[in-house]
Formats: C-alpha cells, structure tokens, sequence
C-alpha cells in the first residue's frame, strides 16, 4: 500500500529540517548570549577601597558574584580551588588582578577588561595568571574541543552495543571496556602528545574514560528499556544538547540561564568540568563532577541489564514438509 511509503516520506521531509533547526539553536543562540551571569570573582585588600570597587562590580548587576577576602593568600587559595576565578587585590603598590586561564581564558580575558574599565585611582593594574593554561594549548582550543568527541565516542559504543544485540552483562562489558579504551586514547592523544592537559596522567584517562562510559550506558540503556529509538533521544540528548550546554569552551557562568545549570548536570558538561579540575586544579572542585557522571553510568547500566533480562519469545516453529497430521496435532 502506497499510504505507508508517503507518511515516511513526509516523516522524514519534516523531522530533518526540526532537528537541524534544534542543533542551530542549541549550538548558535548560547553563543551570541555569551556574558558573565553571577561569575564569581574575589576582592582582597582594605576595607574603603575595597568596598568601593565592589560597589562599582555590582553596578553590571547580576554580572558577577562577588567574595570577599582578607589577603592575597585567601584569594590565590580560592581560586586555586576553584572558588573564584579570578580576584582584584588592593595592595599599597596599586591593585593587581589574579585570574585562572586554565579555568577559561574567556573568562580570564574578561576579567582584564572589566578591571581595566573601573576606576582604580588611574592606576596600572597588574596581572598575574595564578593558574596559568599549558603552554600547549593556551587559548584552551584543545580541550574545549575534546568534548564532542568523546560524546559521539559514548553515543558510538551505545548504538554498537544496541546493533549487535548485546544484553546484560556482555553490554555492560563492552562499555566499560570501550570507556576505558577511548580513556586512555584520549589522555594519550591530548596529554601526552598535544600537552593540552597536564595533570596525573591516568586520573585524567578516568576522567574521559567515565564521560564516555555515562555517556554510551545512558544511550544503551535508553535503547535497552524503550527499544532502537532509545539509541536518537539518547543522541539528542548529549550531543545536540549536552555538548553546547557544556560550557567547556567558556564556562557555564557566561552561558544563558538555565543552560548552563542543565549543561553541568549532563554528563558532557560535568566531563569538561572534571577533566578540566583533575588536569589543572589537582582535583579541586571534582567532586559535583564526578558524582554527576557516575549516577549517569550507574543508572545507565542498571537499565542495560535490567533490558537484558528481557527476552524475546522464540517464533513457533513450522512443521516440516509432510509432517503426520497426528504429529502436528500432538
């Protein structure tokens, strides 16, 4: 009947320009609206001009939220831990701005010019990066670019796992077992030879391996409980969403509100945020992270196995060719 071949047709004529047009916003609209939201910086010095130059953060309004700290030492120590990411001192020399470029040159870029357009008594400010990017990708190009691969790589090992009909435990196997393999391929590829990343080289393998293992176990999973469709929402899902809502090529206080909250809880954006603090930050702030990413693969894989009890009942069998009808009967 011609009827079903049409409905496809018109299925297919409609869906392709909804999704492209859902990836343009997705991926086009959080970046034209880059702006700092309640981007959290640090003061440190002298109570009156201290105050004075909060006074003059908060006329941008909700832009930046801001810390007040006792010392220069207070104010390092939190950015290092990933509290702030930058602060403004106000030191007897003039005041000095610390900022974080492996945190996000972005950010460490827009500090400079809010500081340098406030009125600090004509004063040159200084800058000093507490945390500097490697030299190996100082514009954070590489890592920022690390996200979507590992994404396509977690969506690839949950299709595959889905197309072969893997269930229960051996889809469990296969996608521990290719999260562990991209892991260590991708810490060998960013680390060892680009040098975009520089912390303890097999944390940051873990780190990659898991985004990827949250990742493929939500899309296997998805396919395991509501069938092969499971396989697109679960790819929509990260890469058409996750993957701009991450935040990774700037940070998620300059994305529009929510999405930058929404981008942390999926496992790209958590990805980007645990990679970037066990590579730089020796772990700080990893924890929020790495608890995102393990609910995701716990529940992922619970679905896969849950899936893989499930089985299909077998077809009845045809009668051989000239079977006894007694046979057949019995």
């Amino acid at each position: 009947m011609p009827a079903a071949p049409n409905r496809r047709m018109v299925a297919v004529v409609l869906l392709i320009p909804v999704v492209v047009t859902l990836a343009l916003w997705a991926f086009a609209w959080p970046a034209a609206r880059i702006a700092p939201r309640h981007l959290p910086v640090g003061i440190a010095g002298s109570a009156p001009a201290a105050d004075r130059l909060q006074q003059q953060f908060e006329r941008h309004g909700d832009a930046f939220e801001i810390h007040r700290f006792g010392d220069g030492t207070a104010a390092r120590t939190a950015i290092e831990d990933r509290v702030v990411y930058g602060a403004v001192l106000i030191t007897p020399k003039g005041p000095q701005l610390l900022t974080a470029s492996a945190a996000s040159p972005m950010v460490a870029q827009l500090l400079r010019e809010a500081v340098t357009t406030q009125d600090l008594a004509g004063s040159q400010v200084r800058v000093t990066d507490v945390v500097a990017a490697p030299a190996g990708d100082p514009r954070g190009s590489a890592l920022g670019a690390s996200i979507l691969p590992l994404a396509i790589a977690g969506v690839a090992a949950g299709s595959a796992v889905t197309m072969l009909r893997l269930r229960g435990g051996r889809a469990a196997g296969a996608l521990i077992g290719v999260a562990a393999l991209v892991g260590i391929a991708a810490a060998a590829l960013t680390d060892s030879w680009l040098g975009a990343i520089t912390g303890d080289w097999w944390t940051e393998a873990g780190a990659l391996g898991l985004t990827v293992l949250a990742i493929g176990a939500t899309v296997a999973g998805l396919a395991a409980l509501i069938g092969p469709s499971g396989v697109g929402i679960g790819a929509l899902l990260m890469v058409l969403l996750g993957n701009p809502f991450s935040g990774i090529t700037s940070a998620p206080e300059l994305l529009p509100r929510p999405l930058g909250v929404i981008g942390q809880l999926l496992p790209p954006g958590a990805g980007g945020s645990l990679l970037r603090s066990v590579a730089f930050f020796d772990g700080s702030a990893a924890g929020d992270a790495a608890l995102t990413l393990g609910l995701w693969a716990a529940v992922g894989l619970t679905a896969v196995l849950i899936g893989g009890r499930r089985r299909t009942p077998p077809a009845a069998t045809a009668p051989a060719p000239g079977a006894p009808a007694a046979a057949l009967a019995g």
